[in-house]
């Protein structure tokens, strides 16, 4: 390429990310449109269309691009000046750039729909790192500033959930797109339109994510606790449990839940011989579909149950970046508050029960039926800016104090 083309070619890229503030306040006008895993199973099943697709997500994505890119400017100054979230923004910026560029293309060229299909996976490999590269910028922030208030921890918490979840839904679109439309089926499961399995065995997957996590259980602690396994099918007893569901997403919870209720275990039981099981009940009613994984693992006080499942409390030991030998997500103590999003995003739900000197019960609540699983998007608006501008103000319930109180001096002040 001569220079004279390199130079025209740099102009036309600053021009570009001179404009990305005015695309992203235009999309982020319009709300997201959650789909339905019904819908998702139809598209792709009976009315698989490229060009139809193609033309749905070039309008889509921008919008789910832009509505959490307006509330990743809504951060704490300091955190957006971190490295590593300045790292995640540039990647946002250039995957929208990079989508935007198909607006006036012809959906009818099939050169364009394959360009499209590549692009597409150049932003999903691109944005392949970015939960632990957030979780960095927080360590980044948390080293630099040291301690902050309860009012930043609400926000950059609210601000997670909903940026994660943003981030799961961007991924299934583009996973959807590209699966379906490669042209590829998988003979082991016949039953998969993308990502998702029309007959998801719930139980299957659930042994699946038991041995993986009694592996790597066994390679640190030298044993593991059994696994008790037991399923209700309430609509037809002889009949195994299959629901609708994207099989990556029940693993990726079934997975850390086993990793810590093992743990727990183990170092519970560490004199004794012999561990207690780790007890799974699987239940399929008419609206739910339930799991309950119960350990006997001495449990956590009740005060630090909601501490679990927060970003900004975590005590793990801090992994290096690209470390592909990792667990995913171990290092970072996200395990659970991820995998809680993954329940919500198709109106799900993830809660623990913890009984202190005892176990906890953890359980996974999914819609049984693929119409109730729609998507749980964030949507940017004056109810989600109010978030971001809340203040701590007085608490209107009294404060227990450590110190006995002087009953002369209260009476005396009343």
């Amino acid at each position: 390429m001569s220079s004279k083309m390199k130079f025209v070619r740099s102009l036309m890229k600053t021009a570009a990310l001179a404009n990305v503030p005015k695309h992203i306040d235009h999309y982020s006008k319009f709300s997201p449109s959650p789909l339905s895993m019904k819908q998702f199973l139809d598209f792709g099943s009976t009315n698989a269309c490229e060009r139809t697709s193609f033309v749905f997500l070039r309008q889509e994505l921008p919008v789910r691009l832009s509505n959490i890119m307006k509330e990743i400017n809504l951060l704490p100054d300091r955190l957006l000046a971190t490295p590593s979230v300045h790292l995640v923004q540039s990647w946002y910026i250039q995957s929208l750039m990079e989508i935007l560029e198909f607006l006036d293309k012809n959906p009818d060229d099939q050169s364009v729909l394959e360009t499209f299909v590549e692009v597409l996976e150049d932003i999903r490999n691109r944005h392949n790192e970015v939960v632990p590269t957030m979780a960095q910028g927080i360590i980044e922030y948390k080293d630099a500033f040291g301690q902050h208030d309860t009012v930043t921890d609400h926000n950059i918490q609210y601000f997670l959930d909903r940026f994660y979840t943003s981030r799961i839904s961007i991924r299934m679109l583009i996973n959807q797109h590209t699966l379906v439309f490669n042209g590829n089926i998988n003979p082991a499961h016949p039953n998969t339109i993308g990502c998702i399995d029309s007959k998801c065995d719930v139980t299957e997957v659930a042994r699946d994510a038991y041995e993986s996590a009694k592996l790597l259980c066994e390679q640190y602690y030298l044993g593991a606790p059994e696994l008790e396994l037991r399923q209700m099918n309430a609509n037809d007893i002889r009949e195994s449990i299959h629901i609708s569901y994207i099989p990556s997403h029940l693993y990726h919870m079934l997975f850390e839940l086993f990793k810590n209720a093992m743990r727990a275990t183990i170092e519970t039981h560490e004199a004794s011989r012999t561990l207690p099981p780790i007890k799974v009940m699987v239940a399929l009613g008419g609206e739910d579909l339930s799991i309950k994984m119960s350990d006997r693992g001495g449990g956590v006080p009740f005060r630090k149950t909601e501490r679990l499942f927060s970003y900004m409390y975590s005590t793990a030991p801090r992994p290096s970046i690209g470390d592909r030998h990792r667990a995913p997500l171990a290092g970072f103590g996200y395990g659970l508050p991820i995998s809680r999003l993954y329940a919500r995003y198709f109106q799900g739900d993830l809660q623990l029960y913890s009984m202190e000197g005892y176990g906890t019960d953890a359980v996974i609540q999914l819609k049984a039926l693929s119409t109730d699983s729609v998507e749980r998007l964030p949507v940017f608006n004056k109810t989600a800016l109010r978030h971001y501008k809340l203040s701590l103000e007085a608490d209107d319930w009294c404060v227990p104090s450590k110190e006995p109180l002087d009953l002369a001096i209260y009476r005396a002040a009343k």
